[in-house]
């Protein structure tokens, strides 16, 4: 059965970017002063399966691959979009296609790219049709707090990085009381720590 997941790099205090540097545009800041975060993506000798490019240690690359495996659509939120330079008009998943949730209408979506203004359960709707069997990922810290809020969200992975940022972008925004997550996995990995949970509803 089809579930949804979210899975994103994070610091030890729950950052998923670093602090704009001084003089750089808030949007298409990227990671900010933060782009270790993403370092275990090429710190290994096992070329993922996926993502072509990714070079990552080989505990870092079966889990990483088994997950990204699973995904079969995308589902990103608007800041994310802007962030990430718009996927330079594909998706952030090699092979699955990107939905966009905003409120606003955005000009720049490609023919690649699929625009939903009426929220994240209708894009997640959407995907899941795109997805079949397979999963949807989530992507972006705003989208996922909604989605979580909503009770879309089976599963959540950090991928935990032994740093303290002390400021940037947070990955959860305000969620509601006492989300209860079931532990799956810890895979500890050079430069990393894979947590994978399971949603309790």
């Amino acid at each position: 059965m089809s579930k949804v997941i979210c899975g994103h790099a994070v610091s030890v205090d729950g950052y998923i970017s670093g602090r704009t540097p001084k003089g750089q545009a808030e949007f298409g800041r990227g990671l900010g002063d933060a782009p270790m975060l993403f370092d275990w993506y090429s710190d290994g000798d096992v070329e993922s399966k996926v993502f072509d490019g990714f070079t990552l240690s080989g505990p870092s690359a079966r889990f990483f691959d088994t997950i990204a495996a699973r995904v079969a659509a995308m589902v990103v939120g608007h800041t994310t979009y802007e962030h990430s330079s718009h996927f330079s008009g594909g998706s952030p998943h090699p092979t699955a296609p990107l939905f966009l949730v905003s409120r606003r209408p955005v000009p720049e979506v490609s023919h690649k790219q699929t625009l939903v203004t009426t929220g994240v359960a209708d894009a997640i709707a959407a995907a899941r049709k795109v997805a079949g069997d397979k999963d949807v990922g989530l992507m972006g810290g705003v989208l996922v707090t909604e989605a979580l809020k909503a009770g879309l969200v089976d599963e959540l992975i950090l991928h935990q990085v032994p740093i303290l940022l002390g400021g940037g972008r947070r990955f959860f925004q305000e969620l509601p009381k006492n989300v209860q997550l079931r532990q799956l996995d810890v895979i500890a990995a050079p430069g990393v720590t894979h947590l994978h949970y399971e949603v309790v509803r």
